[in-house]
């Protein structure tokens, strides 16, 4: 199991849960934030401080965000980023770049 950034996050990125992750599993791209889901465990933190309930556990995913699931996982593939799993998010493991969903994804006004 894993827990999933959704659309929610999109043109937002608070970052309140790079603080709260305890193994740095997420990783930020250039309009959203990804969950490596390899390197999740399971703590749940990440979801307790999203200010925009962005974020869910893979077994608690309504069905319309199912594709985030996905999402998250291909981001890291060499589709995208090539990354796999580093092991924990640094600096170098920052992109301009996101998934093809998320890069087409209507704009959102800012807050």
């Amino acid at each position: 199991m894993t827990y999933v950034i959704t659309d929610t996050c999109i043109d937002v990125k608070d970052k309140s849960c790079l603080d709260a992750c305890p193994v740095d599993c997420i990783y930020e791209g250039g309009r959203t934030l990804y969950i490596q889901p390899d390197e999740c465990i399971n703590c749940g933190l990440c979801e307790t401080v999203c200010p925009v309930a962005a974020i869910h556990a893979e077994e608690r995913l309504p069905q319309e965000l199912q594709a985030f699931l996905a999402i998250n996982r291909e981001f890291f593939e060499d589709g995208v980023t090539g990354w796999g799993s580093p092991r924990g998010a640094d600096t170098r493991y920052t992109t301009d770049k996101d998934h093809p969903v998320v890069a087409a994804w209507p704009k959102r006004d800012a807050v």
